[in-house]
């Protein structure tokens, strides 16, 4: 497993920077979880990222940080309850298929289990991506039939190119992991 630690206030810019720079725009092109051809805009902004941070104890953002200090991945996750949330995978887009993703996933599957005890975990993800789906599926994860609607008209998410948006939840099973 990948070393992780907890995101810190000072690390916003530099999330922000990474998770834009791999779902959305040109620079997004390098990697193959860009979502430049469903959204533009913005992925996520410094005030979220702080918010999220700086959030009550049910929020947590691990990061992967190279020895060089640049941070080369991220990830949200959030208890709720019965089960925890994940959110905002995201990998440089130069050093996707290499491997990173599954490492940082096995960490944040990890985490939810030793530090809130939660056996479940349960994404979104937009139902276009079937190719992120499946190597969601490819990780033990599964469609549970529900799907959420794209937040339209809300530019913190985006300016969507497509009228037909949702998002898929996949769910998994962590106590068998």
């Amino acid at each position: 497993m990948i070393p992780v630690r907890l995101a810190r206030l000072e690390d916003a810019p530099s999330i922000v920077a990474l998770v834009n720079s791999a779902y959305r725009g040109d620079s997004s092109r390098a990697g193959w979880t860009t979502e430049a051809d469903l959204l533009g805009g913005q992925r996520t902004d410094e005030a979220a990222i702080r918010d999220f941070i700086a959030g009550a104890p049910e929020q947590r953002m691990l990061v992967h940080e190279h020895a060089d200090g640049a941070l080369h991945a991220c990830v949200q996750l959030q208890n709720r309850g019965d089960y925890a949330y994940l959110g905002m995978l995201t990998i440089r887009p130069t050093l996707q298929a290499a491997g990173l993703g599954r490492e940082l996933l096995a960490a944040a599957e990890h985490d939810v289990r030793t530090h809130w005890g939660i056996s479940r975990m349960v994404m979104t993800v937009i139902e276009q991506r079937s190719e992120l789906i499946a190597w969601y599926e490819r990780r033990g994860y599964a469609r549970t039939g529900e799907t959420a609607e794209f937040p339209y008209g809300d530019p913190r998410f985006g300016e969507p190119k497509r009228s037909d948006l949702r998002f898929a939840v996949l769910a998994k099973d962590l106590s068998a992991s």
